[in-house]
């Protein structure tokens, strides 16, 4: 089957949609499927207001209806809800062509918290773009949930999975260079990702951030004593999660929350608020500790053996996430 994957999410972003495709069209290509792509680098692109790293594409509307009929896909899946998204989405309605979606940020949420735009409007929005689609495809069941009460329907699980290989508490190194124990938190430096909560918290030890964003430079004078690494990549990121004694995943709402899975395949255990995502992640298989006082989890979470951590992780594959994938695309025609 060829497959054509509308994203406005595409490297060099960093972040969990582009992580999930990227493994997704590995796991593809030697099933025999061929995975094509539309994404913002084959266009002009403005950044993003307040995310300059994301490049927004213009001008998509105009030209992705010649690059899908030159693609010639069986199937049509839209990933996100920007404008190479919106303009893919046009172009199948136009036509009467059948196409799949998925739910992967809760953009409400973060409009409602930078520029006070009550969720209800944004959720309308998104509402409309999704309604045509043949399957809404979403990470976890308690998201799932959510979307369904705010009136979203045809919707469908689609999971995650994390590189058990790269991932591996064999990468430890007992000598990281902080102060034991070191709890870490890995991901874009932003509002959404409530990195305060985090660190602000009182704790023993060493606070380590990887990651960029828009708030890196005001978080570092606001917090000194943290530890802040920038982007890092493949082995030294592994390596830096498996160092780690505790990862803490401060954001209430992730729809998924990769990186939880890449800590605990690392053998760390995780603290997170009780809420989407780290509910479905963690929920009650002891690789972590989830509740309202994030600072009880981090410190209870210490005593989380790391084997518990790395078990719960095998459960999750790029295998299945791809699986789940194919059985739910429809076919364009």
């Amino acid at each position: 089957m060829k497959i054509l994957l509308a994203t406005d999410a595409w490297p060099p972003q960093v972040n969990g949609v582009v992580r999930t495709l990227t493994a997704l069209a590995r796991e593809l290509e030697p099933l025999g499927h061929v995975v094509a792509t539309l994404h913002p680098g084959l266009f002009r692109t403005f950044p993003c207001p307040g995310y300059a790293e994301i490049r927004l594409a213009v001008g998509a509307g105009r030209r992705v209806g010649a690059m899908i009929e030159d693609a010639r896909p069986d199937a049509i899946h839209i990933v996100t809800e920007g404008p190479v998204g919106w303009a893919a989405r046009r172009w199948c309605l136009t036509r009467g062509y059948a196409f799949t979606t998925a739910f992967h940020t809760r953009f409400p949420e973060y409009l409602a918290e930078r520029f006070c735009i009550p969720p209800r409007f944004s959720y309308a929005l998104l509402r409309r773009f999704h309604a045509p689609s043949r399957t809404v495809m979403v990470a976890t069941p308690s998201v799932g949930r959510d979307l369904a009460a705010r009136g979203f329907v045809n919707l469908g699980p689609w999971t995650r999975g994390v590189d058990k290989d790269l991932f591996n508490p064999a990468r430890r190194d007992e000598a990281i260079g902080f102060p034991r124990p070191v709890f870490l938190s890995v991901g874009r430096i932003a509002h959404e990702k409530n990195l305060p909560d985090f660190l602000a918290l009182d704790l023993p030890g060493s606070k380590v951030v990887v990651g960029e964003g828009p708030q890196r430079a005001a978080l570092e004078a606001r917090f000194p004593t943290a530890h802040f690494l920038g982007r890092c990549e493949n082995g030294k990121l592994a390596r830096l999660y498996a160092s780690a004694d505790v990862f803490v995943f401060p954001s209430r709402t992730d729809t998924f929350g990769l990186v939880m899975l890449e800590a605990l395949a690392s053998g760390v255990p995780v603290a997170a608020y009780p809420v989407a995502g780290p509910i479905d992640v963690i929920g009650t298989s002891g690789a972590g500790v989830l509740d309202a006082d994030l600072r009880l989890a981090a410190l209870a979470a210490l005593a989380i053996p790391r084997e518990r951590a790395r078990a719960h992780a095998l459960a999750f594959s790029w295998a299945e996430c791809a699986r789940q994938f194919v059985a739910q695309l429809c076919p364009m025609r």
